[in-house]
């Protein structure tokens, strides 16, 4: 058979199961497979990638498709290959301002841990973990750059865009971006995927839930945590899951450069870092160690450890040393970092104390105001849940590199408040 008509052949098979996937009928390795070597290649149009994500949405995968989908996504791309125990972490998310990873990959690496982290830009949210790194250091790196990488320094922060690893991924992504939404069963398979592709052993999930989160109830984590877990198993991944309630951002700085300077502010133990950030990070992370502690039948604490590594200050040298690697500076601190030209304060009208943050809003004034493709844009928040705010008070600060923006965000954030106030 010749090549042109081998591909012709892949592409009615993908397209005749993309048929059969919207009548809700289940798939077999072979037509997944097909499905994904076409969009890893983009041999479909967006339009028929589309069909194929809204396929999903609502019925999701039978527990043989969501490994199929995944194992699938892992084969029709690159992998990396490292020896021994390999460390990862990874948030579901949904909740902007929360970089936990950035946190957490020093202080692993610090304990002695291979943690190659392989992220994303932003999908739902004004900056993915990608975007914020990038506003500090390169992302992009061949797997070759990326082995070198956690070789020398122990970890890494990078986007998997140019890595072609699960690159159906980023396609979906992609027709995904628009609409701002991923069906729970997507995630899974986009995450497992990644981990696996990345020579992943031991991985700790943080799943939170919360009415402006991607998963809005408890029960609903439940169900996806048990996902994750089965696929873990089936994959030889040691995993460890946080559900956790989330109703706004653990940071203050949302847009890539206000999310690294918080990250900074904890690494650096400046008196005003966003201690919710902290503690989430130091959660994670002492989970993390306890599981690799674990498989390496070494008696320390995981919380204990990682409180030590980043008190000591030993967390921010790791961080400085994977940003040096990634070729930013080494001397990096949160006081070096450029901010936005145009700023506007925005102050409260009303006295009262804040019930509510709108994490939508939040989300769509950010992305106004130029984020995430404007590193310095985004917005500061001074107050958070349940604080008092006083008439004329300062609540919170928008940026923008681009004064009409700014304008713009100011518009709309009256337009749609992010804080609600109990008078």
């Amino acid at each position: 058979m010749s090549k042109k008509l081998k591909e012709d052949k892949e592409k009615i098979i993908a397209i005749k199961a993309i048929q059969k996937k919207l009548l809700g009928k289940r798939l077999s390795y072979r037509e997944i497979f097909a499905i994904m070597d076409e969009i890893a290649h983009e041999k479909l149009t967006d339009i028929l990638t589309t069909y194929f994500v809204a396929s999903s949405f609502r019925e999701g995968y039978s527990p043989s498709e969501l490994y199929y989908f995944t194992k699938a996504m892992v084969e029709t791309g690159n992998k990396l290959k490292f020896k021994g125990l390999v460390a990862d972490k990874h948030s579901v998310g949904g909740i902007s301002g929360t970089r936990t990873t950035m946190i957490i990959v020093p202080i692993i690496a610090a304990a002695g841990f291979k943690i190659p982290k392989i992220s994303s830009r932003a999908i739902t949210t004004p900056a993915g973990t990608a975007d914020v790194m990038e506003a500090i250091a390169s992302v992009e790196f061949t797997p070759a750059e990326i082995e070198k990488i956690v070789n020398k320094v122990g970890g890494c922060i990078v986007w998997n865009g140019r890595l072609g690893i699960a690159p159906a991924d980023d396609v979906i992504i992609r027709v995904e971006e628009p609409l701002s939404f991923e069906s729970f069963d997507k995630i899974i398979i986009s995450v497992m995927a990644k981990k696996v592709a990345a020579g992943t052993t031991h991985l700790a999930l943080d799943l939170p839930y919360g009415k402006t989160a991607k998963i809005r109830h408890f029960s609903d984590a439940e169900k996806v945590a048990k996902k994750f877990e089965n696929l873990a198993r089936i994959f030889g991944i040691k995993i460890v899951v946080d559900i956790n309630e989330m109703l706004e951002p653990a940071g203050r700085g949302i847009g890539p450069i206000l999310e690294a300077r918080d990250v900074l502010y904890v690494l650096e133990q400046e008196a005003v870092r966003p201690l919710r950030l902290e503690t989430k990070a130091l959660r994670l992370a002492g989970m993390l160690l306890d599981l690799c502690f674990q498989e390496k039948k070494i008696k320390k604490n995981g919380d204990e450890e990682a409180r030590k590594i980043l008190e000591s200050g030993t967390a921010l040298n790791k961080f400085r040393e994977i940003v040096a690697a990634q070729n930013g500076d080494q001397s990096i601190s949160c006081y070096s970092l450029k901010l936005a030209r145009f700023k506007k304060e925005i102050n409260s009208s009303v006295s009262g104390r804040i019930k509510d943050i709108n994490n939508y809003n939040l989300n769509t004034v950010a992305k106004v105001l130029g984020a995430p493709n404007d590193n310095y844009a985004g917005i500061y928040l001074l107050k958070k849940l349940d604080h008092n705010v006083d008439k004329n008070e300062t609540m919170l600060i928008l940026y923008s590199s681009d004064k009409y923006r700014l304008k713009e965000g100011e518009v709309t954030i009256k337009n749609l408040p992010v804080f609600t106030i109990e008078k």
